[in-house]
């Protein structure tokens, strides 16, 4: 076996790694208000409502590190940064989709179910 082909176990789980990464509080709706085309930093925060500039920062920095969306810098006066879904980013638009359709339609039955475990304690 080639050395490039090992698999070290010293990587994290797939599963684990991928939905640990965008399954926290504000990257899935950061991509969701990507797929609507490019935004400014600006334009993302008026666009999510109630995120703070430091979590959208800091959401924008993990994304941009795992391939989801690319940062332009444009060397004007003034500065002027744009965002946007990369190809692997755009991949994830159906399957996110999906879970976004499933979490809606399924929200109302989640709460009920909570509801009722907290009568049951």
């Amino acid at each position: 076996m080639k050395a490039d082909m090992l698999i070290s176990f010293e990587e994290p789980c797939p599963i684990r790694d991928v939905l640990d990464r965008i399954g926290d509080q504000w990257s899935l709706l950061v991509l969701n208000s990507l797929s609507k085309g490019v935004f400014r930093f600006n334009e993302l925060m008026r666009d999510l409502g109630d995120i703070s500039k430091q979590m959208l920062s800091k959401t924008l920095k993990r994304l941009e590190k795992d391939g989801f969306i690319k940062r332009t810098l444009y060397p004007e006066v003034p500065l002027r940064v744009e965002y946007e879904l990369t190809e692997l980013g755009k991949s994830f638009l159906d399957p996110m989709a999906g879970l976004i359709n499933w979490a809606n339609e399924n929200h109302q039955a989640i709460v009920l179910a909570r509801q009722n475990y907290e009568k049951k304690r």
